[in-house]
């Protein structure tokens, strides 16, 4: 509670402010809600850093849309058709009609064209090296960031072969400081386990350790972390999206009701 409150006073003190937006496919409908106590608390945010279904809403958010807007653009994607069959010796999948509903949304754009400044992480996967995109197509670098491993495609750009950026910077509070923003607020999704009750869940719970391990020693004193509960969500049904950005809105608010800037 006293680094939270140490948070607000530096906030009051109009310190360039850095927002983190985390993977957690579906569960990233609770950004969302987050946006929307932003923007009725007039937080001014000078950088976005986002990674996963986090690096989607940042830029739809980065180029100027409001969370009204958003919240409309996320509830008008076809879940089912977004991704599509393309198998290959590197994934089933490709998620190329993903990255064109942000293009339809934001029009095909750079990251020089935002609003906000924006950065984007992705993993080499040759490499296992953590890859920040803040130039380029916009749309290629949400697809790079959210193409899961072993399901989606890698994107082969500028000789690296990029997929999702949950396996080095799931919440990228880093990321977002190196940009140049003294305090971050950063939008943790992937907070809990359940207990599992097949393969399909052993599989996602062995990714999530993975993610909070390397997602947990990124915090500065200085930064407000937003650990949302969301241990009654799941991340692939999309029919929990409404109640989802009611969450975001709900704990969102409770932390950051006190901001003033």
């Amino acid at each position: 509670m006293e680094k939270f409150l140490d948070a607000i006073q530096h906030l009051r003190r109009k310190e360039r402010v850095g927002l983190a937006l985390s993977g957690g496919v579906v569960l990233g409908a609770a950004h969302i809600g987050v946006l929307q106590v932003i923007e009725e608390l007039d937080i001014k945010i000078d950088y976005v850093a986002g990674t996963s279904i986090g690096a989607y809403i940042g830029a739809l958010f980065a180029f100027g849309k409001s969370s009204k807007e958003i919240k409309k653009i996320v509830s008008g994607v076809n879940w089912l058709k977004a991704a599509e069959l393309s198998p290959s010796r590197f994934g089933l999948l490709s998620n190329h009609k993903f990255a064109e509903t942000l293009t339809g949304a934001i029009g095909d754009v750079d990251f020089k064209d935002a609003l906000i400044p924006l950065a984007v992480v992705t993993t080499d996967i040759s490499t296992g090296e953590k890859v920040v995109l803040k130039s380029g197509n916009i749309a290629e670098a949400v697809m790079a960031s959210t193409s899961i491993p072993g399901i989606f495609q890698p994107l082969e750009l500028n000789g690296s072969m990029l997929v999702d950026g949950g396996l080095v910077e799931n919440l990228p509070v880093l990321t977002a400081r190196d940009m140049g923003a003294d305090i971050v607020i950063g939008v943790n999704l992937v907070t809990g386990f359940k207990k599992p009750r097949n393969i399909i869940d052993i599989l996602v719970n062995s990714l999530h350790l993975s993610i909070v391990n390397n997602t947990k020693h990124h915090y500065g004193e200085k930064d407000i972390i937003l650990n949302l509960q969301l241990t009654d969500f799941n991340r692939v049904d999309t029919y929990q999206v409404p109640d989802l950005i009611s969450q975001g809105y709900r704990q969102g608010k409770s932390r950051l009701k006190q901001v003033v800037l």
